[in-house]
């Protein structure tokens, strides 16, 4: 009778956690050439066998069977073309229990394959029950805890890696490149940077996404993935598809609001299913690992701030002039909160620009709370320009004043708002304390105590935690100064400000609220800050302006 002849695939496969982590001479015996070598050998030396062909899968973990050269395999078993697969051991076809078990003791013998493992000296064709039902499964499931392990130590090793603040990616985000030195930390790549500022730039003028997107495609600016393959980086991103890509909104907003650029490193925002799944699954904020300062800054900490501002609303172009609204997002009706939106009129060639409620517009009650934008603009010019100064005003008193003084303890005793929520706390926890005694003596009944209790000690937290924001805003202004270099330099350019553009606008006024009588409300930015200068600058000067009378009288 004659022998069967076998059509064999030799199969190889290296992952790279084998060449890491196996150590030098376990890495050199899984390499690629030495697994083909090796079967090569075995073949040579077998009649009835003939290689059909070879599959490699070079840099794939055997944690799950979704390789493309397997899945070639597959293919041509399923065609007839092959009938037997030679690997070197059976952690080369895969490490996961089930899924190996099962091809080699379901799939492979319903389909007429033979298989064999070399080194661990399995052939389906000659082993007994003992090695197919209780051998196999055992190596199989050793070779699965082997990746298990690896995954754990992996896992650790970039979580240490990602609270020391380096960067564990294998691509640096657009803006920046891997140091040549330290492939873990990032350094500024000055030509996508520039594109990176000139985005913030036009948010702040403000350009909406699509607008931003569609002028960086308009200059031939390549999208971050293209940029990355322009370098030569074998890129993937799970944000775009197949094919060319070009700038989207998605892209814009994730470059406007990604903290990379103002030098923070953060990572860990996503993690895998299990070490047998690609699939990543988001975490939540709180989770995701921080590290300041890790980098050198793209982006200003003022001019990041104000776009995380901007991108609550959408900046667009006038349809008649083609220039940006100063005012979106930021102009409001004063009775029912909705924003006010730019209306043009036009009489006898002569046109008029002005804002009315959006909620009257649409014919859902309210009122127009109509206001000329020549009249608007005027008006907020003016208030900035009064605020700016008084602000510098008071922060050259704040500044002599937190001289003068050694120590946060020093300043803090000054303030009047931290005096005034000391005094309605003590109100509260004397009530508390009152109670007690009506509780006593029967004026209140034990539920009415419990109640009103309850609601004094939460007023009391309450109170404690304003205490404690409002400390650690005069600790800042203390340790850091009131204002940042770019801060004060917008604040002295307000000045002498005689035209509203909208980083001026963006930069120092929260909203802006309109009501009938064309009475206009600004809710500044620095407010809090303002009134502290103000009240501890004045109050520490003037103590030590007595200390120095009393100091003379006494002379």
């Amino acid at each position: 009778m004659k022998a069967k002849q076998f059509y064999a695939a030799m199969y190889l496969r290296l992952s790279r956690d084998d060449e890491d982590r196996d150590g030098l001479n376990k890495s050199e015996s899984n390499s690629i050439g030495s697994q083909r070598e090796l079967i090569k050998s075995f073949l040579r030396e077998q009649p009835d066998i003939e290689l059909y062909d070879i599959y490699v899968d070079d840099g794939f973990s055997g944690s799950n069977f979704d390789r493309p050269e397997f899945k070639r395999m597959i293919g041509d078993i399923e065609a007839g073309r092959v009938n037997c697969v030679v690997v070197k051991d059976l952690s080369r076809f895969g490490r996961d229990y089930i899924e190996s078990g099962r091809y080699i003791q379901k799939t492979f013998p319903a389909l007429g394959v033979r298989f064999i493992a070399l080194t661990d000296h399995f052939d389906s064709i000659s082993a007994d029950t003992g090695e197919s039902s209780i051998v196999l499964p055992v190596k199989n499931f050793i070779n699965d805890s082997y990746c298990r392990d690896i995954s754990t130590k992996v896992k650790s090793q970039l979580e240490v890696k990602r609270r020391n603040g380096e960067c564990v990616s294998a691509f640096a985000v657009y803006g920046y490149k891997k140091s040549e030195e330290d492939k873990n930390r990032l350094v500024i790549d000055e030509y996508a940077a520039e594109n990176v500022r000139r985005i913030f730039a036009w948010k702040i003028e403000g350009m909406a996404l699509s607008a931003i997107a569609e002028k960086l495609n308009s200059l031939g600016i390549l999208s971050p993935k293209e940029y990355k393959k322009s370098m030569g980086l074998h890129y993937q991103s799970g944000f775009s598809g197949t094919g060319s890509s070009v700038w989207g909104n998605a892209t814009v907003k994730r470059i406007l609001t990604n903290e990379v650029y103002l030098g923070h490193m953060v990572q860990g925002k996503t993690e895998k299913v299990n070490y047998k799944v690609k699939k990543h699954t988001a975490k939540p904020e709180e989770e995701w690992i921080k590290v300041e300062n890790t980098h050198e800054a793209v982006i200003s900490a003022d001019d990041f701030a104000v776009v995380q501002r901007l991108l609550k609303t959408d900046g667009r172009k006038s349809p008649e002039s083609g220039t940006l609204n100063p005012f979106v997002g930021i102009l409001f009706c004063g009775d029912c909160k909705e924003q006010m939106i730019r209306r043009v009129t036009r009489y006898k060639g002569a046109s008029k620009v002005y804002y009315i409620c959006s909620t009257k517009n649409r014919g859902e009650g309210c009122s127009r709370h109509s206001i000329e934008e020549s009249t608007l603009k005027e008006i907020i010019c003016e208030s900035i320009r009064k605020f700016a100064n008084s602000f510098l005003k008071e922060k050259e008193l704040f500044d002599r004043a937190v001289r003068y003084e050694t120590n946060f303890e020093a300043v803090a005793r000054y303030d009047k708002e931290i005096e005034r929520l000391k005094k309605e706390q003590d109100k509260y926890y004397s009530l508390c304390s009152g109670l007690y005694e009506d509780l006593r003596e029967g004026v209140v009944t034990k539920e009415e105590f419990e109640r009103l209790h309850s609601g004094f000690t939460q007023k009391g937290k309450e109170l404690e935690a304003a205490m404690l924001k409002q400390e650690q805003l005069i600790k800042s202004m203390f340790k850091k100064g009131v204002l940042s270099a770019g801060r004060l330099k917008t604040f002295q350019g307000c000045v002498e400000l005689r035209e509203i553009d909208r980083h001026t606008l963006s930069s120092l006024i929260r909203r802006i609220y309109v009501y009938e009588n064309k009475q206009i409300v600004i809710d500044f930015y620095f407010m809090d800050e303002f009134r502290i200068m103000e009240g501890l600058g004045r109050k520490i000067l003037e103590d030590r302006e007595e200390e120095k009378r009393k100091a003379g009288r006494s002379a």
